[in-house]
């Protein structure tokens, strides 16, 4: 509760019982959450319910709370910002108690101590801040030079049972930390005196939630900013086609600090000459392979028809020793014959580990799905996917590889390209300080390609924003999937959306529109009269397209 209020709607419901004296949240904080319903176009109950960990009533009330206490400055620290290119101007807007917001895109070797100098220019000031990092497990790198600078005026929001993140969450209300570390959740975390927000690693898929109200850490750490007068620093060694739409203040390296990229033609599975002459002189390495498995079933080796799956069609691919579908896993049959051995396509992890094994002169391990991410052990090399590239600190590799690169373009999705690009930076960036790196591609000029080359997304984002503009589809829309009856693509072109795309599914018209971020609040209330006449049945914001 936070008072009285004439707001109240027409169908409310009387109060049953008070579960608890505690308050989640105050008026900034109802304001945020009522932001993000607007933005979102979702109801203001469903934001209240992601923007609060589950309740605990056990842990809930007065007793035990921690003390609400005024921040103290902290000795000075090391300066690395003061090498980058408007690095004095960030740090001295942030101890001046300045707001607005900030792209801040680091060397490889200062992702941890460049977050650290911001939040100490913060609590320099008299207030607290707000780390976002992307992962809970393992604990991100960043996270880890937060905790060694700060020590126990840190607070983890990073997981755990109900009743530890109750626990914390109300000590952060109550002012127990002056920094607080924590995943996509945390954008909502009570804290006091808030004066910075720093969201780790920015371009990262998993700052969005995947479920309703399907926000971005970063938009809505922008909408706090504003709310609360603290600064935002949007961090990223490859900021998003989005941050860098912003035209925001950037700070970046004055001089070149990437890792030197070789481009090589592809070879046979990957097995690109130059690749097998560097594992042979690698001590610690990492092979990046975007597919899973050991390779595509081609043929049926019966009747050899094209291979594909019996029970839907699709691919068949073979991984720890079976063949199963890519699309509905069921067991590998011949669609044809119903046959189950095939003539293989090989390429995948598994058959990298394989070819990479007998070119090395060191161990080379494959990080299986049971495997937590990690950087190799001294005389070792790694075979992983994307979802082994996490924030694990500086890497220190004699070699990264990235191969496959040319899958990129034959992903679906409007920004799998970018996606790729914020692996492959992040994966390179572990050849750091002193390493090399190795991308096979058939497309040395492609501008994903050069960010890389470069360590500079510039280019890239130029091309991703004509590219997407010609999708209809222009970066910094505001994007929604919306599933109602045969009136709604009617309904919707009244607003006339910049694009509008309409199909249908199991029986409902669904339509994808695109909308200038000014128009959303007159989108949101037709959805909402739609609904009410039963022609809008769901919203989905920013969908991965």
């Amino acid at each position: 509760m936070l008072g009285s209020t004439d707001d109240v709607p027409a169908r409310t419901l009387p109060v049953a019982k008070l579960i608890s004296p505690t308050r989640w949240f105050d008026e900034p904080g109802l304001a945020l959450c009522r932001w993000v319903s607007e933005r979102y176009v979702a109801p203001l109950a469903a934001v209240l319910e992601r923007a609060t960990p589950p309740r605990v009533a056990g842990e809930e009330g007065d007793d035990g709370l921690a003390e609400h206490r005024a921040v103290s400055p902290i000795a000075a620290r090391d300066r690395v910002l003061e090498r980058y290119r408007r690095g004095d101007d960030l740090v001295n807007a942030i101890a001046e108690r300045g707001r607005g917001a900030w792209v801040l895109r680091p060397a490889p070797e200062h992702e941890g101590s460049g977050a650290v100098e911001v939040v100490a220019a913060c609590l320099d000031s008299g207030r607290r801040a707000l780390v976002i990092v992307p992962e809970a497990s393992p604990v991100p790198g960043t996270a880890r030079a937060i905790e060694q600078a700060f020590g126990d005026r840190v607070g983890f929001l990073l997981g755990g049972s109900k009743r530890a993140r109750v626990r914390t969450w109300l000590d952060v209300q109550a002012g127990r930390y002056d920094v607080v570390v924590g995943t996509r959740p945390s954008v909502f975390a009570p804290v006091p005196e808030l004066g910075l927000i720093v969201v780790s690693r920015e371009s990262h898929p998993a700052h969005r939630e995947d479920r309703a109200p399907y926000y971005h850490v970063r938009d809505v750490a922008r909408a706090r900013g504003d709310i609360d007068g603290a600064m935002v620093v949007l961090s990223a060694m490859a900021p998003s086609s989005e941050a860098s739409a912003l035209s925001l203040p950037t700070v970046a390296p004055s001089r070149r600090s990437w890792v030197p990229v070789e481009i090589v033609a592809p070879g046979p599975e990957g097995r690109a000459p130059r690749l097998v002459r560097a594992l042979s002189e690698t001590s610690r390495g990492f092979l990046f392979s975007p597919l899973p498995g050991y390779g595509i079933a081609a043929v049926c080796r019966r009747c050899s028809n094209p291979a594909a799956c019996a029970a839907c069609g699709g691919a068949l691919r073979s991984a720890e020793g079976s063949i199963s579908c890519v699309v509905c896993e069921a067991p590998g049959r011949c669609r044809s014959c119903g046959a189950t051995e095939f003539g293989l396509r090989k390429g995948g992890q598994e058959r990298v580990e394989e070819w990479a094994r007998r070119a090395a002169r060191v161990p080379v391990r494959r990080l299986g799905d049971a495997d937590a991410p990690r950087l190799p052990a001294d005389n070792e090399i790694l075979v992983g996917g994307p979802d082994d590239v996490r924030d694990l600190g500086l890497g220190g590799l004699d070699l990264v590889a990235i191969l496959d690169a040319d899958l990129a373009d034959r992903r679906p999705g409007l920004t799998a390209r970018e996606r790729a690009v914020t692996t492959w930076t992040e994966a390179i960036a572990w050849a750091r300080p002193g390493g090399r790196a190795i991308v096979q591609t058939s497309r040395a000029n492609d501008p994903a390609i050069q960010s890389l080359v470069l360590g500079d997304p510039s280019r890239f984002h130029r091309d991703e924003r004509e590219r997407r503009a010609q999708a209809g589809f222009p970066i910094g829309s505001a994007v929604f999937r919306v599933v109602g009856g045969p009136e709604l693509a009617k309904a919707l072109a009244t607003l006339e959306p910049i694009t509008l795309l309409v199909s249908s599914s199991q029986g409902q018209t669904v339509c994808l529109l695109a909308l200038d971020p000014g128009d959303v609040s007159a989108f949101g209330r037709e959805a909402r009269r739609l609904a009410a006449r039963d022609v809008v049945a769901r919203v989905e914001a920013e969908p991965h397209l």
